[in-house]
């Protein structure tokens, strides 16, 4: 008996070009999110990511930056709680700013923009009482010095800084932290990723 023969790759060109969808809940709110193939995570919230809302604080005036936002899931949850506020998000990947513009549109989130840009290079100069960003792994510790540097600069004092690393980072973390922002806590550490915070004083 002949097996049935297994679909040409090619076949399932048009269906991989649709939107990947899916519905989650981030900081107590039903979101939907469209994604691509190409995209970070593109079928449903990341391990890193989750843990950070887990343990993030946001205040109902907070002025918000999500630095490499993706498709949009921290700064758009961040958005509808801080609905006195504003959050923007920021990437220098153009897919993925359309994306996260989409889905702010799609769930009714106004009290946001997103930006094109590499890092705060092109981000206006305007001050933040909380930045976020779920840190890539594979960037060398001169870009990470540059990145908290610019984020410090930009925060107004008593602005929080919320990163999620893989753990293998924490202790480069900490160290960072205290040199630049001269304090450091732990936030949560999990076994692949740790939650940390620094504060502009």
């Amino acid at each position: 008996m002949s097996k049935a023969a297994k679909p040409h790759p090619l076949e399932n060109i048009e269906r991989l070009r649709q939107d990947i969808v899916f519905r989650d809940e981030l900081l107590g709110h039903p979101l939907t999110f469209h994604t691509t193939w190409g995209l970070f995570s593109p079928k449903g919230i990341d391990e890193g990511t989750r843990l950070l809302l887990d343990h993030l604080e946001v205040r109902p005036d907070d002025r918000a930056i999500d630095l490499g936002c993706g498709y949009g899931p921290l700064g758009l949850a961040i958005a509808k709680s801080a609905l006195q506020g504003h959050c923007t998000l920021v990437d220098k990947d153009f897919v993925a700013v359309e994306y996260a513009r989409r889905n702010a549109a799609l769930n009714g989130i106004d009290n946001v923009d997103v930006l094109l840009s590499n890092g705060l290079a092109h981000v206006p100069e305007r001050r933040f009482t909380l930045a976020v960003t779920n840190l890539p792994a594979k960037a060398n510790k001169e870009h990470y010095y540059l990145f908290f540097h610019d984020i410090r600069e930009r925060l107004e004092p008593g602005g929080r800084f919320y990163i999620v690393v893989i753990t293998g980072l924490r202790q480069f973390v900490a160290r960072a932290f205290n040199e630049v922002f001269g304090n450091h806590t732990k936030v949560k550490q999990g076994k692949t990723y740790t939650v940390a915070c620094a504060e502009r004083n």
